[in-house]
């Protein structure tokens, strides 16, 4: 069964990161979603907590 994308359409992208403030991806990520093999979703999608730490961070 394939990962599903963590896309809540939101789909903008902080300057400051590259990050989607959505879902937590790349653009190229999010591009590239469905042809990523689903080894490399489940990393993206394990990285998000640290993703939204980062986002948070770069935005105080």
């Amino acid at each position: 069964m394939a990962v599903e994308s963590p896309c809540i359409s939101i789909c903008k992208f902080d300057g400051k990161t590259g990050l989607c403030v959505g879902c937590l991806r790349t653009k190229d990520e999010c591009k590239q979603w469905k042809k990523l093999k689903n080894k490399t979703r489940t990393k993206i999608i394990d990285e998000r907590p640290k993703r939204a730490a980062k986002l948070k961070k770069a935005n105080k």
